[in-house]
């Protein structure tokens, strides 16, 4: 095993070219040289095995870690032979600092989804919605304007899940309606997470970056909401008018679940506010808002502890009831994706370091033109997640108009919507309904949502024109 590796090694070193060291922060293109094509090799094997996740079983984050880790002993060994043994350490931190920001601020708004959960709160609204006797085709209304003005607040995952576990108990053996209404609700997923810088992660990288200012994103409400009508519109007429039977199950909201919510909505207000006024990264603002739930939990803990232990107890069933726990809503979080995050993050950097992504950049937006490029990052993020193509792109930085970041923000957002596979939203949905939405199913409608992405970037163009110009 040792000397395989060692062999790698000297490989790729002796394909390095006889370049001279540049200035301390330059990054050298070692594209064609052994070390960047086994880079370059390590990162689609492990991509691949990432889009293999339902398939082999494997957590996507193991594949991604194990390859950042080897490509940055590349990066490091390749700058050594550069006589720059400096460069490949302020690199990574530099990806590791970008990282940081994004894992805490994903932390925090996690552990207020996963609390949330725990008290019943999408539970309820679940109910509601099911106890109802809405027709199919108002459900079908009803969880695709939920899905899109949930999810510019949680993430588009979770808001999936919830209304796709709606149209699962409303549509019950009618599998035709489940399929649209899967669609459905991922194209709206997907459309009011891209004009948030909360609704998506790409939306969130960007707004960290410094690209576009928080009420920016706003100017994309209109033709993210054309991204979700025009399919709608169309899928709707596939929908029946028919009235499923009702359930007389009714679920409430548990102590605490209005005022997490209250909590939620400060903690972003204060998030926004230390990056607009005081200027400092927004995932201070998350984690001191995680400071508030956290204080939270500790009065509702021992006011459940009270009721528990006196004479008008929470649970008169007498099954066994645990009291709120911060700390197990933390444990919760959605580490694969986090770990993933890292993973991707650290790829792309270390690619970013032997002038991939500097390659790419030339092509894409100085050969095709930012508009073509940036209508082309969405149609990317469809076959591959849009959350490397996206840190690709900011760590590439062209240079571009508010208005050109903006459509970026909106193609990458709503792109992955083309297929069923092209965003956390699609995947999650087929597997909650299996063998029901399929890729296939949602193939056949892939036309519908086409139209939508066209016209959405046609009105943004429109509407927005004010904001290309330098």
């Amino acid at each position: 095993m040792k000397s395989a590796l060692l062999a790698l090694v000297v490989f790729c070193a002796s394909a390095l070219p006889a370049l001279g060291a540049g200035t301390a922060g330059e990054i050298v293109d070692m594209t064609a040289t052994g070390m960047g094509i086994v880079a370059l090799v390590l990162f689609v094997v492990a991509y691949g095995l990432v889009m293999m996740e339902e398939q082999l079983h494997l957590r996507k984050s193991k594949p991604v870690i194990v390859a950042a880790g080897i490509i940055w002993v590349l990066v490091a060994v390749a700058y050594q032979a550069l006589g720059r043994p400096e460069h490949a350490h302020g690199a990574i931190m530099h990806n590791l600092t970008e990282y940081a920001e994004l894992f805490l601020f994903l932390l925090a708004a996690m552990t207020y989804i996963n609390a949330l959960e725990e008290r019943n709160a999408f539970r309820a609204l679940r109910s509601w919605l099911i106890n109802k006797g809405f027709t199919l085709r108002t459900v079908f209304w009803l969880t695709g304007l939920l899905a899109f003005f949930i999810s510019p607040i949680a993430d588009n995952l979770t808001t999936a899940l919830l209304m796709g576990a709606v149209a699962l108990a409303v549509g019950g053996s009618n599998h035709a309606f489940v399929v649209v209404a899967c669609i459905n609700i991922v194209v709206a997923a997907n459309a009011g997470g891209a004009f948030s810088p909360f609704g998506d992660i790409t939306t969130l990288m960007v707004w960290q970056k410094g690209k576009l200012s928080f009420f920016e994103f706003f100017a994309i409400f209109v033709p993210s909401l054309i991204n979700w009508l025009i399919p709608a519109a169309l899928m709707s007429m596939a929908v029946s008018k028919e009235k499923p039977e009702v359930s007389d199950a009714s679920v409430g909201m548990k102590l605490g679940a209005k005022r997490i919510m209250a909590l939620f909505l400060l903690t972003i207000v204060t998030a926004v506010s230390f990056h607009n006024f005081l200027h400092l990264p927004p995932a201070v603002g998350m984690m001191l808002g995680l400071g508030y739930l956290s204080f939270f939990a500790y009065w509702l803990k021992r006011k459940e502890d009270r009721l528990l232990s006196g004479d008008n107890p929470l649970d008169v069933t007498g099954h066994k009831h645990e009291t709120f726990d911060l700390f197990r809503k933390v444990a919760k979080a959605e580490w694969d994706t986090l770990l993933f995050f890292y993973g991707v993050i650290l790829c792309v950097g270390g690619l970013g370091q032997f002038g991939y992504l500097a390659g790419v950049s030339k092509f894409m937006y100085e050969g095709l033109g930012h508009t073509t490029a940036n209508v082309l990052v969405g149609i990317l993020s469809a076959i591959i997640d849009n959350i490397p193509v996206m840190f690709a792109v900011l760590t590439m930085d062209p240079q571009m108009s508010h208005g050109q970041w903006l459509l970026v923000t909106l193609t990458a957002g709503v792109g992955g919507s083309l297929l069923s596979i092209g965003s956390a939203a699609g995947v999650a949905l087929m597997g909650s309904a299996r063998g029901i939405y399929t890729f296939g199913a949602h193939l056949k409608w892939t036309w519908a949502i086409a139209l939508g992405y066209a016209a959405s970037i046609v009105v943004h163009l429109f509407m927005n024109a004010h904001l290309f110009t330098p």
